[in-house]
């Protein structure tokens, strides 16, 4: 019985040596780390990093809508401006040779209302998607570049998000009159060119208007994750803090 004490006293001494000289310290710090924070240091579960990315999306979403459906949001932001559509370029010079840039700009405005318009429902579709975009490696999307967690989104939802967008576009395009002002440089440009045995040209606007409106979504809701990845006061929510504190 005394030899058996004394073995077990032995063994803890030799532990606690060990322990206090970092080995099974540090062990314990591994193994606490990895299920605090998935073994990276972070002290967060991957399900708290998730849903920051989400938060951060969706606050991002909100504020580049927000930026975008402001009267000039699109048209005076070179950033996210719509030109005229390059498909149809042989259009726009063909109209500028019989003194018709008033009314190439005009229709470039209309291209850049519309935008806006869309902009006002875009935060809804935009923030749906967020919730409904399946995330399975948080911490490399929160230690990727600055537009990580837009760019994931990008990939994971842009046919939907196109699908969705497009009748709110349609819309939009109606209530700035988009055609009224792209009829006469097409009616026109087509005109001559059945003269000279050119090709017609009608590009889908609503098509052109909704790539171009996502894609200008995009660049604002990329400019906001980068903010909150950099700025203590764009994160305006507990989970915000709390993993890009990380």
């Amino acid at each position: 019985m005394k030899k058996l004490s004394l073995f077990i006293i032995a063994i803890c001494v030799v532990s606690f040596s060990a322990f206090s000289q970092g080995g099974w310290g540090d062990k314990l710090k591994d193994v606490t780390g990895k299920v605090a924070g998935g073994g990276k240091g972070t002290g967060l579960t991957n399900d708290e990093i998730i849903s920051g990315l989400k938060e951060a999306l969706s606050v991002g979403a909100k504020n580049g809508a927000s930026l975008a459906s402001k009267a000039d949001g699109f048209y005076k932001n070179q950033l996210i401006f719509i030109p005229f559509p390059p498909e149809a370029i042989k259009v726009k010079n063909a109209a500028e040779k019989v003194g018709m840039s008033a009314k190439i700009e005009e229709f470039v405005m209309t291209l850049n209302r519309a935008a806006e318009e869309a902009a006002k429902e875009a935060a809804n579709v935009f923030i749906n998607a967020v919730k409904n975009m399946s995330v399975s490696d948080g911490l490399k999307i929160l230690k990727g570049s600055d537009n990580a967690a837009t760019e994931y989104l990008k990939s994971a939802t842009s046919n939907e998000l196109r699908q969705k967008f497009l009748p709110i576009v349609k819309s939009a395009t109606q209530k700035v009159q988009v055609t009224k002002y792209w009829e006469p440089l097409i009616n026109n440009y087509n005109k001559a060119s059945l003269l000279t045995g050119g090709e017609k040209i009608n590009p889908d606007l609503d098509a052109y208007i909704t790539d171009k409106a996502i894609d200008g979504l995009f660049k604002l809701i990329a400019q906001e994750e980068a903010k909150i990845r950099k700025d203590p006061i764009a994160r305006v929510s507990d989970i915000l803090k709390k993993v890009f504190a990380n």
